[in-house]
């Protein structure tokens, strides 16, 4: 195992962890896959039964913590109802079903996001994902048009002030409401059963998840980069594919452990 300043823990094995934790998982790039589009991502049935028996065996102590929407989610994993905070924890369906939601404030949101919508509508190679209390500007097939999509979405939402923020993503960027973001989603779960008083575990990839391996950090618990870079996690796992075998085996002992 090598330490090294400013980076993830490198380790030949993932992070010891047990379903008495509390756990939380970015999707895409961590459980799934990226795709071209966000629409064009594959869920196999043997990974829904996973994060179903692994909810079971936690006593619901499991959630998505992802910049999609919550009814995206669903979509992708149909039959499993879990806890979720999406849009960077704009919205937020607790492990009773109840869901909040966090609307922009001090700006016009309506009229921003026609704005925007019509900043990129005829712009060949970008998608627009309009999740209604966050946009997401994709340029996965055209990343030459980073640049431009940077400074347009800069001059767009400069009138709005601390009031809105850019938060960058893989090949994406996205326009979003300030004072809400994956650690601050963690943190309301950590309050409220069945996750209060667990040891917290966050797995994800991105940029974005930096804010939720700071928090799981803070609280003691086991925060985990999925593949290269630079990282505030402790822990690293190689890929997606290596993220499912870790689950695998976490269930796998926890039901040794039952016999």
């Amino acid at each position: 195992m090598n330490d090294t300043p400013g980076m993830t823990r490198v380790s030949t094995r993932p992070p010891a962890a047990d379903v008495a934790q509390a756990f939380f998982f970015d999707v895409d790039g961590t459980l799934l896959e990226i795709a071209a589009t966000p629409s064009g991502v594959r869920v196999e049935a043997e990974l829904i039964a996973i994060m179903r028996r692994l909810h079971v065996r936690t006593g619901g102590a499991v959630a998505f913590i992802s910049g999609r929407s919550v009814a995206d989610i669903d979509a992708l994993f149909p039959g499993l109802r879990l806890p979720i905070a999406g849009q960077h924890g704009l919205e937020r369906r607790d492990a009773s079903g109840v869901l909040h939601h966090h609307a922009p404030q001090g700006v016009d949101w309506p009229g921003l996001r026609m704005r925007i919508h019509a900043a990129f509508a005829d712009i060949e190679g970008l998608l627009l994902e309009d999740k209604g209390l966050s946009l997401a500007v994709h340029f996965r097939q055209q990343p030459s048009l980073e640049g431009q999509v940077a400074e347009t979405l800069r001059r767009l939402v400069a009138g709005a002030g601390d009031a809105i923020k850019l938060q960058p993503g893989k090949c994406v960027l996205e326009v979003k409401p300030a004072g809400r973001d994956k650690g601050t989603a963690i943190a309301e779960f950590m309050a409220e059963a069945p996750f209060a008083g667990r040891r917290p575990v966050f797995v994800g990839d991105d940029i974005t998840d930096e804010y939720g391996f700071r928090v799981v950090n803070d609280l003691g618990g086991d925060s985990v980069k999925v593949g290269d870079g630079k990282s505030a996690a402790r822990w690293r796992l190689d890929n997606v594919q290596a993220v499912h075998a870790w689950l695998a085996d976490l269930l796998a002992q926890a039901a040794r452990a039952n016999q």
